[in-house]
């Protein structure tokens, strides 16, 4: 298992226990790689030794550059749940329940990098919005050819108040000026066992406002069937980052708040935090 972290001033990779800075490195060059573990090995090769980051409070750039960041929707009973519930008044709540159960899956664009946010930077809510959540997400890293090799967290800002006006709203609802966070890192390895938990944890006001938790176990599709939707008929020359659809929704009479600490935990990935501007 590697772990690659980007600082404002350079990479950092992590290999067993041990710590190196990369001052020449790409991310569009690692997503371009059809063997992205030995493009990172030759990195290693030159890259000097270092001390560990402290993930608790050094502020971290999102790992991408010019990826893509897309997310799949209703992927989690829960998810579809919750869609159901936020679109009843306007009728949409069929379209939820169909996609849940169809073949293809619900994709959509979340993010460019000029959006995203990274470890320990703020998130935004809408401005014209009333009802906001975060959506924690299993985040694949899919190389240019189609292929997952790697994984970190993925936080789907949401405003359930707009999607669930009407569906078509969906893009104003998901896309926006700091919609999006990923980190800390990026993280090669073997895919998540069923197991591995996925928490969510919102801080207000120093007390703990809400808690959730799920399994990857939950998920309905595959990684690679997801892999495999997004890249048909479609061109990621840089590769693109994956948010995999949320397990945890917090209750309906909850919304985020400036000032807020969000943090989001995966097994084997670490904790993504970002406080709501």
């Amino acid at each position: 298992m590697t772990g690659l972290y980007r600082t404002p001033t350079h990479y950092t990779i992590v290999k067993d226990g041990q710590w190196f800075q990369a001052d020449i490195f790409s991310l569009d060059g690692l997503f371009q790689s059809r063997d992205p573990a030995a493009w990172v090995e030759e990195v290693l090769a030159s890259a000097e030794e270092t001390g560990p980051l402290d993930l608790e409070t050094t502020p971290l750039l999102p790992p991408v550059e010019n990826q893509e960041i897309w997310a799949a929707g209703v992927t989690y009973f829960r998810s579809r749940e919750a869609r159901m519930e936020e679109a009843e008044k306007a009728g949409g709540d069929i379209f939820y329940d169909k996609v849940y159960e169809a073949e293809r899956p619900e994709l959509f664009m979340k993010a460019t990098a000029r959006r995203a946010r990274g470890h320990l930077h703020k998130v935004c809510v809408r401005s014209d919005s009333d009802w906001d959540v975060p959506e924690p997400e299993l985040t694949l890293a899919i190389n240019s050819g189609g292929d997952v090799f790697g994984y970190t967290i993925g936080n789907d800002m949401s405003s359930r108040s707009i999607e669930g006006e009407n569906p078509l709203y969906l893009p104003q609802a998901k896309v926006y000026r700091g919609s999006c966070a990923v980190g800390p890192g990026l993280i090669l390895m073997n895919p998540p066992a069923p197991e591995t938990a996925i928490s969510l944890e919102i801080a207000r006001d120093g007390k703990v406002a809400f808690t959730g938790e799920t399994q990857v176990s939950q998920i309905k599709r595959r990684f690679e069937e997801l892999a495999e939707f997004l890249f048909r008929d479609n061109e990621f020359p840089e590769g693109a980052l994956l948010m995999t659809g949320t397990g945890i929704v917090p209750p309906p009479e909850f919304t985020l708040r400036s000032g807020d600490i969000v943090s989001i935990s995966i097994d084997n990935l670490g904790t993504l935090r970002n406080e709501v501007e």
